[in-house]
């Protein structure tokens, strides 16, 4: 009877046991659910980047169930997901891209879906989940809210009376007249039937600009082109005329009904520079930018995409452009001696202009740094081929708008957008100003097409691959080129050039001599 209930009680033990186990979690997360995930952050400060990487992985969905959602993204946020195992990166990418969905963070959500490029071993369901939550932060980005930036008046109809109201007098008026300028040409060139009537913004507010719009009947209205207007106006609930502002405002976000944005903006240059360098394998930048407004806001822009993707920055230095260039990159490079210490670095990103930027790969030879990819934006390219000043530029990578790329961007010349008007314009223009020619043309097609918005989805532009986003602020994406003997080349595969190209190249020198 005595071994009878022992065994009994024995068996039932064992049942306790096993259901125990059976119900218990393989998470580390769910073997401790009482750690604090505070703690855990502090440990993973102090530990190898594999074993961080799965500690705060393990803090966050602790403060994701304890509804504590921004510390749980914040958390999820500064994981180094490439030093995740694969099952514990397909778990990063669920949690992170649901808190990020959660908060509205659309670009947070594309980092996580990157995982669907790398062919991770994943059950069909969460690729599922990863492949709608893909889809819905790209269409939160690039698209416009139909509501809010719809146009009846002009739906249905050929838009073919635009007024130009650009400043005649004053600090922009030089600009102003480069874009009108370039309207005009684009206009007669094209032959098409759209009556241009010019205003000076100088002379008017935006009231009376829009009222002497209103009295021409127009359909559209391009500019301001004065930042500060254009801020004005964002913060308004609607504009009176369809208005295709040729700046970017300054609020958080426009909120303007039929106000959309067009501009060359330098902060849009930075991000793409993250988001490449990023693509290219990187996780450790150093910056460059000038001690100025400008830079700040460009290296702001950089600094945050980067660390949205979640990337570190080990150095940001705000250079003077009148000083030595060796002192930025000595800070830049931690150099320490002659030598650049580059243990924590994988690649400079550069905003500088041409005579600055010239100087720094040099300057990183003489430091052993001659192997750092380099990133910049397009103002480091004049534009006009300089083979044996741009020599110094070996290597480094940049963006540009195609009239500026053309063999980079599309192969050749004859294959460029509004190839007629590149032709005169170039020929007209000095390289100067060759940008901003090519901003009015684009300025110019983009007021004209405002009827359907299909076709602003993707526009091969001549300052980029042109989209309407959900602010009403139009997007270009920019073609990429590395300066190659002094002449910008294709990059013709994400990062440097492959071994087989660098080869050929190799050849077709020895061949030359």
């Amino acid at each position: 009877m005595k071994q009878s209930l022992r065994g009994f009680l024995a068996a039932t033990l064992m049942a306790l046991l096993v259901a125990g186990c059976a119900t218990q979690s393989p998470s580390v997360v769910d073997r401790i659910p009482d750690q604090d995930p505070g703690q855990l952050l502090s440990q993973a400060e102090e530990q190898e980047p594999e074993q961080a990487a799965k500690t705060r992985l393990e803090a966050a969905n602790i403060f994701a169930r304890q509804g504590e959602r921004e510390d749980a993204f914040d958390a999820a946020g500064d994981i180094d997901e490439q030093a995740l195992s694969e099952s514990d990166r397909v778990r990063w990418a669920l949690l992170f891209s649901e808190l990020a969905r959660a908060l509205d963070e659309p670009d947070s959500v594309l980092r996580a879906t990157q995982v669907l490029d790398d062919e991770l071993a994943m059950q069909s369901d969460e690729q599922r989940t990863l492949e709608d939550r893909q889809r819905w932060a790209r269409e939160t980005l690039d698209k416009p809210d139909p509501e809010r930036f719809a146009l009846p008046e002009l739906e249905g109809e050929t838009i073919n009376r635009v007024a130009v109201a650009l400043p005649e007098s004053g600090a922009l008026s030089n600009v102003a007249e480069t874009l009108a300028s370039a309207m005009r040409r684009h206009h007669d060139i094209k032959g098409d039937d759209v009556e241009l009537s010019f205003l000076d913004a100088s002379k008017y507010s935006l009231n009376e600009l829009y009222d002497r719009a209103q009295q021409m009947n127009a359909q559209v209205m391009i500019g301001p082109l004065d930042k500060e207007q254009v801020t004005q106006l964002e913060q308004r609930d609607s504009v009176p005329v369809p208005t295709l502002a040729l700046n970017y405002g300054s609020s958080e976000r426009n909120q303007a009904k039929r106000l959309f944005q067009f501009g060359l903006s330098a902060e849009d240059e930075a991000r793409q520079a993250a988001h490449r360098a990023w693509q290219d394998g990187h996780r450790k930048m150093t910056l460059m930018v000038p001690d100025n407004d400008w830079g700040q806001r460009v290296g702001e822009a950089f600094w945050n995409q980067w660390q949205r993707q979640g990337g570190d920055i080990t150095n940001a230095v705000r250079y003077n452009p009148e000083n030595p260039v060796s002192d930025a990159v000595k800070t830049a490079l931690n150099v320490r001696g002659e030598r650049a210490q580059l243990d924590d670095i994988d690649a400079l990103f550069l905003l500088a202009l041409p005579d600055y930027a010239r100087q720094v790969p040099p300057t990183m030879d003489y430091h052993y740094a001659q192997d750092l990819p380099v990133y910049a934006t397009s103002h480091l390219h004049e534009g006009g081929r300089q083979t044996r000043l741009d020599q110094d530029l070996n290597d480094v990578m940049f963006m540009d708008i195609p009239w500026q790329i053309p063999d980079a961007a599309v192969g050749g010349e004859e294959v460029l957008p509004f190839y007629d008007s590149y032709q005169r314009l170039r020929e007209e223009s000095d390289a100067s100003t060759f940008r901003l020619m090519a901003m009015g043309v684009d300025a110019y097609e983009i007021a004209t097409r405002l009827s359907d918005f299909s076709e602003l989805e993707g526009l091969d532009g001549s300052t980029g691959k042109l989209f309407l986003t959900g602010d009403g602020r139009i997007y270009r994406e920019l073609p990429w080129a590395k300066f190659q003997n002094g002449t910008p080349s294709p990059i013709l595969i994400p990062g440097l050039l492959g071994d087989e190209e660098e080869d050929q190249e190799d050849n077709d020198e020895r061949d030359d001599d």
